[in-house]
């Protein structure tokens, strides 16, 4: 007997409205156009509106997953949102998700992992459905940075934006296999970067607000060498693990946090950039959804063959980071 295979069957992603240009940051902080795309790579990001949650921009990427997928909400049973700006502390914006679908027979949790959430939420999703707990798992990726930023911190304010992504994971039909998944963290390090109150260790008072310790806060440089060593190392574990080459990879889809952390890992993995798929220039830092929203992206603008590798990777706060193998068990993508 042929063993249970989980693969992803629907994507979909959503992206507020408002764009945060380069030139409007210039207006906001000390900074400009050429130091932010000679050592980030971006040009713009998407911020979502005062009246819009991290629930609503995930119940949209869900709806087009959904439908990407050919299922209907009440054929759901377990929702992931992975999310480190969550509605509230509790309930969970995966329940209040479930609410929104109408998805009466699924399960909820919220899974945190900053930006590798999407990522782990993969490997949940595929241990769950290949031991025949669930049957459909939807995965929604959603992130409100703007809400935890401090624009007047320039070394960190010209990296994130909104965004949410969502895809289906399933026993059968078409899609992505997912083939394995490799995790990691590291604790030892966690204040490198890190939302320093809210918490229970530091609960919300007129002192925490007045430090502006509710914003994200990070040491850029050793971040930056984490992040290139630890996505290597798991992307070369899930490539064994899988039995493929570095040079059977057709695309690569690495976190969207810094292009040059991108093109040191293309460049370790001898992959070209053309096959590297980037979001980044437009819509910056998005944590935890960047991966879906490149993975959608991707599908929407190619079509993919039976036998197409895709490496995802990403490393996030915490420290966390993994990387997945996906491969395309029939034709699959854009028709064009």
């Amino acid at each position: 007997m042929i063993p249970m295979q989980a693969r992803i069957i629907g994507t979909g992603s959503y992206l507020p409205k408002r764009v945060l240009t380069n030139q409007d940051l210039e207006k906001m902080v000390e900074t400009s156009d050429e130091w932010i795309v000679s050592r980030t790579g971006m040009k713009e990001r998407r911020i979502a509106s005062e009246t819009e949650f991290t629930s609503d921009m995930g119940l949209e990427a869900a709806l087009r997953a959904i439908a990407s997928a050919g299922i209907k909400p009440e054929e759901i049973d377990l929702i992931l949102v992975a999310t480190l700006t969550p509605d509230y502390v509790f309930p969970s914006t995966a329940c209040l998700l479930q609410a929104k679908l109408k998805a009466v027979n699924a399960a909820a949790l919220d899974i945190q992992a900053a930006c590798s959430g999407y990522i782990y939420a993969l490997s949940l999703a595929k241990a769950l459905i290949e031991s025949k707990t669930y049957r459909n798992i939807l995965i929604v990726a959603s992130e409100k940075l703007s809400s935890i930023v401090n624009y007047k911190d320039r070394n960190t304010c010209v990296l994130f934006g909104d965004g949410a992504s969502a895809c289906v994971v399933s026993a059968s039909g078409k899609g992505l296999l997912i083939r394995d998944v490799c995790l990691g963290s590291d604790g030892e390090v966690a204040e490198l970067l890190i939302l320093p109150a809210g918490g229970s260790r530091k609960p919300a008072d007129q002192e925490t607000v007045a430090e502006k310790l509710h914003y994200i806060q990070m040491d850029g440089k050793e971040v930056f060498k984490h992040a290139v060593r630890r996505m290597e190392m798991a992307s070369k574990l899930c490539l064994e693990r899988a039995g493929l080459a570095e040079d059977q990879i057709k695309w690569l889809i690495p976190h969207q946090a810094n292009m040059r952390i991108i093109e040191a890992i293309a460049k370790r993995f001898g992959v070209p950039m053309e096959r590297v798929y980037l979001t980044i220039h437009k819509y910056g830092n998005t944590s935890a959804s960047t991966v879906g929203i490149a993975l959608d992206e991707l599908l929407n603008e190619h079509k993919f063959s039976t036998g197409d590798n895709v490496l995802l990777t990403a490393f996030g706060a915490g420290f966390t980071w993994g990387a997945s193998v996906l491969t395309c068990c029939k034709e699959w993508g854009n028709d064009e």
